[in-house]
């Protein structure tokens, strides 16, 4: 296994423009580079190999927290701990700074963006599978997408040749809405992520409407409708189709076994993680 990354030339434009006529021009030899926690990783361990490298941090204004038309909006190099820290983020949707909070570890979370953890595609990415559930949307230089539309598979997304995310917009949640993010994970690998909303009434008595996404036991983070048709109704009643609700969302995942555990060991921690979002759902502000 290389222990020396590969020799690259490492452009710095200072517009996106200029980024994406290099990444046009350089074709598959060339990478867009943020926070490069996941890239050079596997550059040095000989997954990918890239003759040039553009350098997205020397442009201008990528890194800004902000709001548009009431939604968050995310500059996608801003890196995790600055979603952590910002006082808009924790104001406005404090599920997601409790999100970032455990992302991998603190050199990760100083160095890693949150686009660039999203364009790299990884499977086992707690922020995909927590904005699954909130109405994220991706501004790329050429179209707006939903996460769904964006995620294509293990390692792979919906982005063209010289295509660049720019920002993500979240939208914030309501007084009479709960979220919760439950993960398992080994030695900073997440093994599991479980997201939930709900929408609840007035007396927080009935669930209106619910999303539920599950991640890092699939190719992508994965909703499912029919778990969530599931969470409708009473909050006495929910309770007791919670195993239902977690093998709908386990049967949607398509899970399979692999090095990381058999099906039905995923299966369980879903059951296991589903029980405890619904609990900390109920239990904790947006």
């Amino acid at each position: 296994m290389p222990t020396l990354l590969p020799r690259f030339t490492i452009d710095q434009p200072e517009t996106l423009a200029e980024a994406s006529q290099l990444l046009q021009a350089y074709g598959d030899e060339g990478r867009a580079y943020a926070g490069g926690t996941e890239l050079l990783l596997a550059m040095k361990q000989g997954g990918l190999r890239y003759a040039h490298l553009v350098d997205l941090k020397t442009i201008p204004g990528m890194n800004g927290i902000d709001t548009v038309n009431g939604r968050l909006r995310i500059g996608a190099l801003a890196t995790h701990l600055s979603v952590e820290r910002s006082s808009l983020v924790r104001e406005r949707l404090p599920i997601l700074a409790r999100m970032e909070h455990r992302v991998a570890n603190v050199r990760v979370r100083t160095t890693g963006t949150l686009g660039g953890n999203l364009c790299f595609g990884e499977p086992h990415s707690d922020p995909a599978t927590l904005l699954l559930c909130l109405d994220a949307r991706l501004h790329t230089t050429e179209r707006d997408l939903s996460l769904e539309e964006f995620m294509v598979g293990s390692y792979e997304v919906a982005l063209g040749p010289g295509e660049i995310l720019e920002s993500i917009t979240i939208g914030t949640l309501a007084d009479s809405q709960r979220a919760a993010y439950e993960k398992f994970q080994v030695h900073e690998y997440p093994m599991l992520g479980l997201a939930l909303v709900l929408d609840l009434d007035g007396r927080a008595e009935k669930v209106m409407r619910a999303r539920v996404a599950v991640g890092s036991v699939s190719p992508t983070p994965r909703r499912s409708l029919a778990a969530e048709d599931l969470f409708t109704g009473e909050v006495g009643d929910t309770a007791g189709r919670l195993h239902q609700a977690a093998d709908a969302l386990a049967d949607d995942a398509e899970l399979i076994d692999d090095l990381e555990g058999s099906a039905d060991y995923k299966r369980h921690l879903i059951h296991v993680f589903l029980e405890r979002a619904w609990k900390q759902a109920l239990n904790t502000q947006a």
